[in-house]
């Protein structure tokens, strides 16, 4: 591109120095872009949602749980009995979370820690629901990443991502930008099937939104 200070996301012509602060927020810019991914991503969240239900005492964790906008909608839909957490690797994004859900936090039943997914500090068999918005792409192992939400998760449980980009092939090139940038992996439903499979997880569903290029998947614990 000619403009060295920009980057194709594939849907805008963006700020480098910004995007670059999806992957993990730091400092202003990445407050910036919290800010506007809990408003950005709204819409595919809500669409995501619609696709499993919780009950009021789920126990629900949130991975890379961003400006914190999913973990408050899961709080809103639980009794005391319920718990949320919310996990993030960006120093950032646990304060912005916190900030968001200091309501619920007070309540008791959200928390939320700085950590990675790769080695989650939460028992065994902890949680009903396991979700991941726009987050998979940045994970660093994501079989051995898949086998420590599994080992998390209650058997049974169900695990659901979503995404504002999907794999096909011969229609990446939009992408291009925004991969080289954020060292990013797209991924398609053949592999989050395959990759769900293989790490201990059935009965794989996705969901894909052709207008958007959204696709959203869930699978259960074995």
């Amino acid at each position: 591109m000619s403009d060295d200070n920009k980057v194709n996301t594939g849907h805008n012509i963006e700020d480098k120095e910004l995007i670059k602060n999806a992957r993990k927020p730091v400092g202003d810019l990445g407050h910036k872009i919290l800010d506007r991914m809990n408003r950005s991503h709204e819409n595919m969240a809500q669409w995501g949602v619609s696709h499993f239900e919780i009950s009021e005492d789920s126990k629900i964790l949130d991975i890379g749980c961003g400006g914190g906008r999913n973990i408050q909608r899961f709080a809103s839909q639980i009794s005391q009995n319920g718990r949320v957490v919310g996990i993030d690797y960006s120093e950032v994004s646990v304060e912005k979370s916190i900030k968001l859900n200091q309501e619920y936090i007070d309540r008791g039943i959200v928390n939320v820690l700085e950590g990675s997914v790769s080695d989650m500090p939460f028992y065994d068999e902890t949680f009903d629901i396991v979700t991941g918005f726009e987050t998979i792409y940045f994970w660093p192992d994501f079989i051995n990443d898949l086998k420590e939400v599994n080992r998390v998760l209650k058997k049974g449980g169900l695990v659901f991502f979503c995404n504002e980009a999907v794999y096909r092939e011969g229609k990446m090139e939009k992408y291009e930008d925004l991969i080289e940038l954020l060292d990013m992996k797209i991924y398609s439903e053949d592999v989050l099937k395959e990759s769900l499979e293989k790490t201990g997880f059935k009965d794989f569903e996705a969901y894909i939104d052709e207008d958007n290029d959204w696709i959203c998947v869930k699978a259960y614990k074995i």
